[in-house]
């Protein structure tokens, strides 16, 4: 139940911008390509003689969004990379941590029906992770160590199918896809040694490298003005797997709020929910706040 509350308020602001979206002027055919790099960074240092507490660190984080989207008369192709890696250190702390790793590729290509909001669609998601991941610890001695759990490519998902695309603009969207192939694919070193249990590893059986479910998914995506040089942009992919479990939906949801101070100068602000019980029994939740540097082209 409390999960289903979750997913009702992750769906909740899609149907009111769905509701308040205003006409705009019609799109014209061809290339529309845009972009935004940015980068956040953070350090606070403490001598020895600092009294007051605290511990000298840095923190950075790394993000791109570009949008490359084409239309002809009826047909449409949006196309979305994301691709964000954040990094934190404290002095006391033996390795750098990561605090974001994220490559993502969205791609939908749309022929439109009759003249409205709706088209025949076909979609393509991939995600995955630039470097590995690790769990923190110490050995005997007290010195921190470290265990590789996740790398490039493992786990990396890969989403597609038909369906339908709803879009009343690039900043307006909702695909339906009732026919979904997603495939998982792991480094099989990580599901080959002793005593691994199958499904243990991202859902992937014991020696395995790969994992195929077949199901529906729905992937929105909504951003407006709150007001002048403040944008709030929503993200939304939902996933059921027919083949096991369908009832335990795989929902992605983030929520990133842009706020412009200049030219180059931003603030943002992100909340990112995850829930796959193949990775995690329970909502992963992460946040970010920072302001830096953001150029776009």
């Amino acid at each position: 139940m409390r999960k289903l509350t979750y997913l009702f308020l992750l769906c909740l602001p899609f149907s009111l911008y769905a509701q308040d979206a205003e006409e705009k002027e019609a799109p014209k055919d061809g290339w529309t390509k845009g972009g935004n790099i940015s980068l956040l960074f953070s350090q606070a240092a403490f001598n020895e003689e600092w009294t007051g507490g605290g511990t000298s660190n840095y923190a950075a984080n790394l993000n791109l969004t570009y949008d490359f989207n084409y239309r002809q008369g009826p047909l449409v192709w949006d196309n979305r990379i994301i691709a964000d890696y954040g990094i934190t250190k404290t002095r006391e702390q033996e390795f750098t941590r990561k605090t974001n790793d994220r490559l993502e590729l969205n791609s939908v290509l749309g022929k439109q029906i009759k003249e409205s909001n709706w088209y025949y669609s076909y979609f393509l998601n991939f995600k995955t992770q630039f470097s590995s991941g690790y769990e923190y610890g110490e050995d005997a001695a007290g010195n921190e160590v470290r265990t590789e759990t996740t790398k490039f490519l493992s786990p990396g998902y890969l989403q597609t199918g038909p369906g339908l695309l709803w879009k009343k603009s690039d900043d307006l969207s909702i695909n339906i896809s009732p026919a979904t192939a997603k495939l998982i694919f792991v480094d099989n070193a990580f599901t080959s040694v002793p005593g691994y249990v199958d499904g243990d590893y991202f859902g992937v059986d014991m020696g395995e490298s790969t994992r195929f479910e077949f199901g529906a998914s729905v992937n929105g995506y909504a951003k407006f003005d709150l007001m002048k040089n403040v944008t709030l942009e929503n993200i939304l992919n939902l996933y059921s797997n027919y083949l096991e479990d369908p009832q335990n939906i795989d929902i992605d949801y983030t929520l990133n709020l842009i706020m412009a101070v200049n030219k180059f100068i931003t603030a943002n602000a992100t909340f990112q929910a995850i829930y796959d019980d193949n990775a995690v029994q329970a909502f992963q939740i992460r946040e970010a706040l920072g302001i830096g540097i953001t150029y776009g082209f």
